[in-house]
């Protein structure tokens, strides 16, 4: 089953009092995904006019014919001149782009050329037809595989270009990056309103729980669910446990996503994240308790670590424009394990 015809449960949200979004054509790429579902059912609390979600079976967006074709299905134009009158409808048109190709360190390593193309390719090309097209915003999702391996905590986003990504998934990261430079530099020769966002790891229900291409808290949690039902003795985990890493729950990521949307119109990155900070072996014993796992934890560090320690400065989110993680970790995993036990049919 495709995971966008899966139910996501969510707890209902009350919107903002705005009208920002009633007159705005939003294009969500990668809308039918994880973090999609959320954006799309928050324009809905918002009563944004129209929520266009390309499908991939409909538009590849790494091929430029069908970028064309996305936005001339729904009648945003190339127009005659890009003079702000003459792009006058097109100005309440915002895309948010946040479709990428995604998957867990395994997955960066065996395919790191694909990872590269399709994410460069996706974002390079929508942007720039979005320009073309005088959509008035375009929203970049960048990655916290972005920064170098060996970034300052907590991480700043002045430091984006201190040194080199962490190699298992640099290919991802900088095809990622790329977006921020081309942006910036739409911006300056075009005026063109780009921003870009960089998330932490994300996590909650309707995550992959797909072994293959998981990220951690998702793949642990079905090893720790999975091993209860098999009666299993133990668990492996990749490492040794001692990196740390930074995570948000998805709710939370795609409330930030609409606040930049709205109220940020800046050249410069931001990071979107808790701010707190959490090891490996930590995060392990936490999901082992939350799932009832009292089996034996076995440590493969054979497998790599991945970059040494995450964790952002998310001042500028909120002095820009109010954004602060709500929810609870422990809260947000439980509804995560919840929502993986009553759908785990899914995915085997």
């Amino acid at each position: 089953m495709r995971r966008e015809d899966m139910a996501i449960e969510k707890q209902p949200i009350e919107p903002a009092e705005s009208s920002f979004w009633h007159d705005k054509r939003v294009i969500v790429t990668g809308g039918a995904g994880f973090l999609g579902h959320y954006v799309v059912e928050k324009l809905k609390q918002h009563k944004a006019k129209e929520i266009i979600v390309p499908r991939i079976g409909d538009y590849d967006l790494t091929e430029i014919k069908a970028i064309h074709r996305l936005f001339e299905d729904h009648g945003i134009q190339t127009q005659g001149s890009r003079k702000s009158e003459d792009n006058a409808d097109n100005r309440n048109v915002i895309v948010l782009h946040l479709a990428a190709l995604v998957g867990g360190i395994e997955s960066n390593r065996k395919r790191p050329a694909e990872y590269f193309y399709a994410n460069l390719m996706m974002g390079t090309q929508l942007m720039h037809e979005a320009w073309v097209r005088g959509v008035g915003k375009f929203v970049a999702i960048g990655t916290i595989c972005a920064y170098p391996k060996f970034t300052p905590l907590p991480f700043r986003e002045e430091n984006l270009w201190d040194g080199y990504p962490e190699e298992t998934n640099a290919p991802y990261g900088l095809a990622k990056k790329m977006l921020l430079v081309q942006a910036q530099a739409y911006r300056q020769q075009y005026r063109f309103n780009a921003i870009y966002l960089l998330p932490v790891n994300l996590y909650g229900p309707g995550d992959n729980f797909d072994l293959q291409s998981s990220h951690v808290i998702p793949a642990l949690i079905r090893k720790s669910i999975e091993a209860q039902l098999l009666d299993e003795p133990q668990i492996v985990v990749w490492g040794d446990g001692s990196p740390t890493r930074e995570f948000l729950y998805v709710e939370d990521a795609a409330e930030g996503i609409l606040l930049a949307s709205e109220y940020y119109n800046q050249a410069e990155p931001v990071n979107l994240g808790s701010g707190k900070e959490i090891s490996i072996k930590d995060l392990v014993q936490t999901i082992t308790r939350l799932t009832g796992f009292e089996g034996k934890l076995v440590w493969d560090t054979s497998k790599p670590n991945g970059q040494p320690r995450r964790v952002l400065d998310t001042s500028r989110a909120e002095k820009a424009f109010g954004f602060h993680a709500q929810t609870d970790f422990e809260a947000g995993l439980q509804k995560t394990i919840e929502w993986y036990r009553k759908n785990r049919a899914r995915f085997e």
